[in-house]
């Protein structure tokens, strides 16, 4: 009896370690500062569903008009050394999408990818890759938008220098909605070009991680989510299209 308690020991013991590194953890995450740019400690503190929360809390306060005070310089200077980012965001490059912004994050909180039509490419996907693998990011957001020019564009078949190229990565997209939304199939119905801008988001996560063995192994150990969301220009709101995610449990 007394050899098998000793024996049981060291087991007590690591998990004893293991409960209270995740309640220093748990701790650490609740306690930030979002005033304050992150450090390897916070950015590690925090978990997938930690930076998720983080962003939709950010955007409720852009939608409120109750951002968090910031000493921007400040933050300029205390990333100087080093930059931790809890997030990537792929984007669009539409000028009333500033991702900062309307997630109301500071200087080094961040990542952000854009192209028009928010699509992924090689280079686009090495860059997510360092923002994970290498720079430590827990989520990806491929945020898509309402009156999407280049979705437009692509629903029009429009033909110009080199967005030509750029359009075809959305044309997947274009082709999933087919007949599915009534009406013209054109710019000028609305509901068709929405429907082909949330298609494409939704072609655009699985996309990221099908292509990317490394994000692929990072979602698979439960150190990434890849999720996307819809941006409303007209109000601010991004809607998050849960039924998009990519999770360890839904691989």
């Amino acid at each position: 009896m007394t050899s098998r308690f000793f024996h049981t020991l060291p087991l007590l013991a690591l998990l004893l370690v293991g409960t209270t590194a995740c309640a220093q953890t748990s701790t650490l995450a609740s306690e930030r500062d979002p005033a304050i740019a992150l450090t390897a400690e916070t950015q590690a503190a925090l978990t997938p569903m930690d930076v998720l929360q983080a962003l939709k809390d950010g955007n409720e306060r852009f939608l409120a008009g109750t951002p968090v005070s910031r000493d921007f310089l400040g933050q300029v200077r205390e990333t100087a050394g080093g930059q931790f980012p809890m997030a990537a965001i792929l984007g669009c490059i539409d000028s009333r999408v500033p991702h900062e912004i309307i997630f109301d994050k500071g200087v080094g909180d961040i990542f952000s990818a854009r192209v028009a039509g928010n699509f992924v490419n090689t280079d686009i996907l090495g860059s997510l890759e360092f923002a994970t693998a290498a720079a430590g990011s827990k989520v990806i957001v491929v945020l898509g938008h309402t009156e999407c020019g280049a979705v437009k564009g692509a629903c029009d078949h429009v033909e110009l220098g080199n967005l030509t190229s750029t359009l075809a990565n959305i044309a997947p997209a274009v082709y999933a909605v087919g007949d599915l939304i009534p009406g013209e199939r054109s710019s000028a119905n609305k509901d068709y070009v929405q429907a082909v801008a949330h298609e494409n988001v939704e072609m655009t996560v699985r996309n990221m991680v099908e292509r990317s063995p490394v994000m692929h192994g990072l979602v698979e150990e439960g150190k990434l989510i890849v999720i996307g969301a819809m941006h409303d220009v007209a109000t601010g709101e991004v809607l998050f299209m849960e039924e998009s995610m990519i999770t360890a449990e839904t691989l």
